[in-house]
């Protein structure tokens, strides 16, 4: 999406307040001012001029958090891969159970970190207009001729306000982003997002417009990256904490795998009310609080164990929006051309590890620096002439 930097060093962490607008691949930076000791001037001379500062330090990315974001995007694509594969397989559905419930929470997370210093002003609502809602209405209409065609649905009907797929993350960005000020300014953000989150999760009268139930139970971690500041990745990031991380993960793939014939995915996808999924109406409001807990307690297990240094990967975090918004076509083809009712053997131990390959390396070349610089037209069009230009200063 856009062109990497050249350096990656590991750069300290932003301040938390008074920073810019940071973007899902805006660089993170910090500036250090040197200070010298003027000698004392020799008796009878005068005073040398001061020391002109060194020059602020020159921003670079922070390599955790674009190892965060491709780390993550990776599990998203294998995750997907695993969905038409998984049914004959217990154990396969409770790995899959056990990545659904933090990979995107850890993507919500992060995009609410990076939103912290929005606001409504005019350079940033423009950002937020071509990185974000014209990258969906572009996508939204690709997906939806992408199944007309491919998948010889000639009724399939491009609509803005019923995302498909893969494309509802984009518009429930916006809307989370656009709301940013209303969390910052209440005094209990966080409650009144589960709270909201609750009420989506016993109210099936929201409908599928915009997929606002997605949207509103996933809200509270946004709300939490809002939250959340550079000291609190520092914890996370402890060795007691990766430590305690090993048992954490084993539990939850034991648990999962107990649970797996039973439970309804429709509970990790947040899509849908307790009532659309035939259970009674206070169970939502149970589930969404016990899924806030499970999935933030394996949100914070996996950023624990993210690299902090630069990897060979570090470059890819700047082009995940890519690597999300194309996967898909891959997924969503392989099933169009029936690849997985083809070929059975992809439900087999062996086949499961070649389609996580496949969908691993396929999403890490779509990362890549080239495929951001040839599809920037469509995740960062340059749109100036749709904006009004800002009036001189006098």
């Amino acid at each position: 999406m856009f062109q990497a930097p050249s350096v990656f060093q590991r750069a300290p962490l932003p301040p938390a307040t008074r920073e810019s607008e940071p973007r899902h691949d805006q660089t993170l930076s910090a500036t250090t001012t040197a200070t010298t000791t003027a000698p004392r001037p020799a008796p009878g001379t005068s005073a040398p001029a001061a020391a002109a500062p060194a020059p602020a330090a020159a921003k670079k990315r922070d390599p955790y958090f674009d190892n965060v974001k491709y780390l993550a995007i990776v599990l998203v694509a294998v995750a997907h891969a695993w969905e038409p594969v998984m049914d004959g397989s217990r154990a396969t559905r409770a790995l899959y159970m056990v990545v659904y419930m933090f990979h995107m929470p850890a993507f919500i997370l992060i995009s609410g970190y990076f939103s912290r210093s929005f606001d409504m002003t005019a350079p940033k609502v423009k950002r937020l207009i071509t990185s974000v809602a014209v990258p969906y209405v572009l996508f939204e209409t690709a997906y939806s001729l992408f199944k007309r065609y491919a998948d010889d649905s000639p009724d399939m009907a491009i609509s803005l306000i019923d995302p498909f797929f893969l494309t509802w993350f984009l518009i429930a960005l916006f809307i989370w982003r656009v709301t940013t000020p209303i969390w910052q300014s209440i005094r209990h953000p966080l409650p009144v997002a589960l709270a909201i989150a609750m009420l989506a999760s016993v109210s099936p009268d929201i409908g599928d417009d915009l997929d606002l139930q997605r949207v509103l139970q996933f809200l509270p971690f946004f709300v939490l990256g809002l939250l959340m500041k550079p000291e609190h990745f520092q914890l996370v990031r402890r060795r007691e904490v990766r430590l305690l991380s090993v048992p954490l993960f084993a539990g939850a793939l034991l648990f999962a795998y107990w649970v797996a014939p039973h439970m309804q995915l429709g509970w990790l996808y947040r899509a849908n009310s307790a009532q659309e999924m035939d259970a009674p109406w206070w169970s939502g409001a149970v589930m969404t609080l016990a899924m806030f807990g499970c999935a933030l307690a394996l949100t914070i297990a996996f950023l624990a164990w993210v690299p902090g240094r630069a990897r060979w990967f570090t470059v890819l975090g700047a082009g995940t929006i890519c690597g999300y918004l194309l996967h898909g076509f891959l997924i969503k083809g392989a099933e169009y051309a029936g690849l997985f009712d083809r070929y059975t053997w992809l439900s087999d131990p062996a086949g499961l590890v070649v389609v996580s390959l496949v969908a691993a390396v396929a999403v890490t070349l779509m990362c890549t620096p080239l495929v951001g610089r040839a599809l920037k037209w469509a995740t960062e069009p340059d749109m100036d002439w749709a904006f009004r230009k800002a009036p001189a200063k006098r």
